[in-house]
């Protein structure tokens, strides 16, 4: 028969149901299992967007060296154009193409490279 014992407050403890029958699962290996499944998780779940920042972080480098070539490209047409509108210009561009002015005397000289 089992006898129920007292505990230092006065209470009785009850005895065990069951008899020596420990219980077969170890309920702080797993709650530590689970929080490790679970930090695992939260830290995978970091991943994807960690290398979307470096993946973003090298096109903006990129775009900025980019912005940076057109933006020198811009100044040269810039400085072309304004080059061009003027009346020297036109005369010059004509030049370049063989052109004469009227009332100028045109030559042709064969056999140069």
């Amino acid at each position: 028969m089992a006898t129920a014992t007292r505990s230092r407050a006065g209470y009785r403890v009850a005895p065990r149901r069951g008899g020596s029958r420990a219980s077969r699962i170890r309920w702080d290996r797993l709650g530590r299992v689970v929080l490790v499944l679970v930090i695992f998780l939260v830290l995978a779940s970091y991943i994807s967007p960690t290398l979307n920042v470096f993946d973003t972080w090298r096109e903006s480098n990129a775009a900025q060296e980019r912005l940076a070539t057109l933006k020198a490209e811009n100044e040269r047409l810039e400085r072309q154009n304004r080059e061009l509108g003027k009346p020297t210009a036109a005369v010059a561009e004509a030049r370049k193409l063989g052109m004469v002015a009227p009332g100028e005397q045109a030559y042709v000289i064969d056999g140069l490279k």
